[in-house]
């Protein structure tokens, strides 16, 4: 397992793990798809159970976009299947995304998803849980975008979506998203095309600086879903 801190840029480690969808090998389960791959701090929490059940009930969009989502805690797979039966109930999903059981860390640990900041938020050998961590993993096993959240904050599973809507835009169509951008809203041509091509690319792009132009993009190039 790798040690090295991972950048955006990195290739994503490999591991082996036990899921509730059985046993894995990491970059065979990506294959050709994106990944989100995403820790929770632990099972039967009030914090993780809404994040989980939110992410259940978004997973077919990820999977319009080729992206497969996992998570994964230092709890067994036990635990996890037992958990998941209180996620759907109070959720109103049907989780069937695979969720890793890590409860040595060798993943986590991996991933530099161990808690380092709350020492509260420890079992009860008192090792350190995992904080809420997301990588976004491209087909290449290349990691594009890390995020991560204490144990006490959940996220926007909106968020986690809209970022890989702007990640596969923007390797379809040579350019780069604004604040707050949805699919649907003006992009950014990318400053490697210069004016005249971009007439081409994009014939209805607007200069507002030298370094700031604007293009819609039809709708069929939104997304790479």
């Amino acid at each position: 397992m790798s040690t090295a801190p991972l950048r955006l840029g990195s290739t994503a480690p490999n591991f082996d793990a036990d899921t509730t969808k059985g046993k894995i090998n990491f970059h065979e389960f990506i294959g050709d798809n994106w990944v989100i791959l995403f820790s929770h701090p632990e099972d039967f929490t009030p914090v993780c159970t809404t994040e989980l059940g939110a992410f259940a009930k978004l997973e077919p969009e990820f999977t319009k976009r080729g992206a497969k989502l996992i998570g994964l805690s230092a709890n067994t797979i036990d635990s996890h299947g037992k958990w998941i039966a209180d996620i759907d109930e109070i959720s109103g999903s049907s989780l069937s995304f695979p969720i890793i059981g890590d409860k040595e860390r060798q993943v986590a640990l991996a991933y530099d998803m161990i808690d380092h900041q709350d020492a509260t938020n420890v079992d009860s050998k008192g090792i350190a849980f995992t904080i809420r961590s997301v990588f976004f993993i491209d087909p290449k096993k290349t990691i594009r975008t890390i995020l991560s959240y204490p144990a006490s904050t959940g996220r926007n599973t909106a968020e986690v979506l809209r970022i890989l809507d702007s990640l596969q835009t923007g390797d379809k169509n040579r350019i780069t998203t604004p604040i707050n951008w949805v699919p649907g809203d003006d992009v950014i041509v990318h400053p490697s095309v210069k004016n005249d091509e971009a007439k081409t690319l994009f014939p209805n792009f607007r200069i507002v600086k030298p370094y700031l132009r604007f293009t819609p993009l039809p709708k069929e190039k939104t997304s790479a879903a």
